[in-house]
């Protein structure tokens, strides 16, 4: 019972620290002329030994930054990389939005924007055809990489390296008995997608779902995202994947193009 307890103290007390630590991220970004280890202390109602180590936290994560003499904290070319993170995924979602109702409406089925989070796909945007309106919903779920057509296409275009690290954090689950749970043939798959512009899950997260998918490039060739078409197999067979291939390559170069990609 001591370690329980102790196990749920230490999640308690490294809560507070990073609810402080956020803290004073809101107290340093409020202050025009920057704030000094007592300002923050006293915001918090803790000791300045305790504003001092969490702001030589932050500091060694460059998220405040001490300016001129005074001591005075800003905050720091940390929060500028965190936001530009943020901001360069919500560009990704407005400039993919038309292209993915536009091809919705072309093949008629869902389609999904999905980008790599740990060992996840995650869909952050989604555009439903004529022929989905009763599909499910999968903006912000996040799906398995070796068993999703975004996902394998997201993997695919990592590192061998990155490749090893993402299925040993991920593992290969079985989802349905069409599932490929061997990773020498799903790293040959992985090899295929490159070579061939896009990759297909034929009723492997979910029995009865098949979509093909194709990747997003920016500026730097770098594949950030994949754009995604899901069906019914009964509708969207291996015939009518094969049909429109060019369609979804042909969305993923469009999107591509506006994040700045030349061919």
């Amino acid at each position: 019972m001591s370690g329980d307890g102790g196990s749920a103290r230490g999640e308690s007390g490294g809560l507070q620290s990073v609810d402080r630590a956020l803290s004073v991220l809101e107290i340093v970004a409020q202050s025009v002329q920057g704030a000094t280890v007592g300002d923050v202390a006293a915001e918090l109602g803790v000791h300045k030994s305790t504003a001092s180590r969490l702001l030589s936290t932050l500091e060694g994560r460059e998220l405040v930054e001490q300016v001129g003499e005074r001591g005075r904290y800003h905050l720091g070319f940390g929060v500028l990389r965190l936001a530009s993170a943020v901001l360069s995924r919500l560009d990704l979602v407005s400039e993919a939005r038309e292209v993915l109702r536009d091809v919705a409406v072309t093949v008629g089925e869902t389609v999904n924007l999905a980008v790599l989070r740990s060992h996840w796909a995650v869909n952050v945007d989604q555009a439903r055809g004529l022929a989905a309106v009763v599909a499910q919903n999968w903006t912000g779920q996040l799906t398995p990489l070796h068993a999703t057509s975004s996902g394998k296409v997201l993997l695919a275009h990592e590192s061998p390296a990155s490749r090893q690290l993402l299925l040993d954090s991920g593992g290969l689950a079985r989802f349905t008995r069409y599932t490929h749970t061997s990773r020498p043939a799903l790293l040959t798959e992985l090899d295929r997608i490159v070579e061939s512009g896009y990759g297909v899950a034929l009723e492997e997260y979910a029995e009865g779902l098949n979509a093909v998918a194709a990747p997003i490039r920016n500026h730097t060739r770098a594949v950030v995202a994949s754009l995604s078409v899901s069906g019914p197999a009964f509708r969207l067979d291996r015939r009518r994947i094969d049909a429109i291939v060019p369609d979804v390559r042909e969305a993923a170069r469009r999107v591509s193009e506006r994040l700045g990609h030349v061919e």
